[in-house]
């Protein structure tokens, strides 16, 4: 697949020619940064509350201070929306879930990854720390998911208010009690397509 690669990258980066399961994030991104001429594509991280805004009404109660919302996060690019949860990675068209439109979009900027570098990036974290039975409620999630997939693509992180939200709930009396629950929900919003669902070690 990188036959046609520029021959200034090609030389500058010849780690380029090997085969694709010894590419590193970095070889993808520094070679197409390379090329003035490449088409840039828009990054949005589409936001989901999944209390309905129950959260912000209930939080202060069960948990002792104001949370605005249970955020679950996918990344949207090249006509789709891609989020990580107990099935592995997915992709459905943008709003396409039973979740049904976003809460909030925001926009983390552009990338010059094509399409099929993204999907060839993302087969390789869905065989390996994406798969669906490495899943956790609090420390490996939709949102980690996001944030890594929006450094690699755009260089930017998702909101720290999203990411933040684990330690928000664990921090609290109610949420180490409700822990061991909570660790056992994978969620996973129907609707989507499982890209890869790398259950097999």
């Amino acid at each position: 697949m990188y036959e046609n690669l520029p021959v200034s990258c090609a030389v500058k980066y010849p780690s380029l020619s090997q085969p694709r399961n010894k590419l590193n994030k970095k070889s993808y991104f520094r070679f197409y940064i390379m090329d003035n001429n490449i088409t840039r594509y828009n990054v949005q991280l589409y936001i989901y509350d999944l209390s309905r805004g129950m959260a912000r009404s209930l939080s202060p109660i069960m948990l002792g201070k104001q949370l605005d919302g249970i955020w679950h996060t996918a990344i949207v690019a090249y006509g789709e929306e891609f989020f990580y949860g107990g099935e592995g990675i997915s992709s459905c068209p943008p709003g396409g879930t039973m979740l049904g439109p976003p809460d909030t979009v925001v926009e983390l900027g552009e990338t010059e990854v094509t399409e099929e570098i993204f999907m060839e990036y993302l087969s390789s974290l869905g065989e390996s720390t994406y798969r669906g039975d490495r899943y956790r409620l609090f420390e490996h999630n939709c949102n980690t998911f996001t944030n890594e997939v929006a450094q690699f693509m755009t260089g930017n992180s998702i909101p720290s208010h999203i990411t933040d939200l684990p330690s928000e709930v664990l921090s609290t009396p109610f949420g180490q009690i409700l822990r061991p629950i909570l660790d056992s929900i994978h969620i996973a919003p129907p609707g989507g397509n499982v890209i890869n669902r790398g259950r097999n070690a």
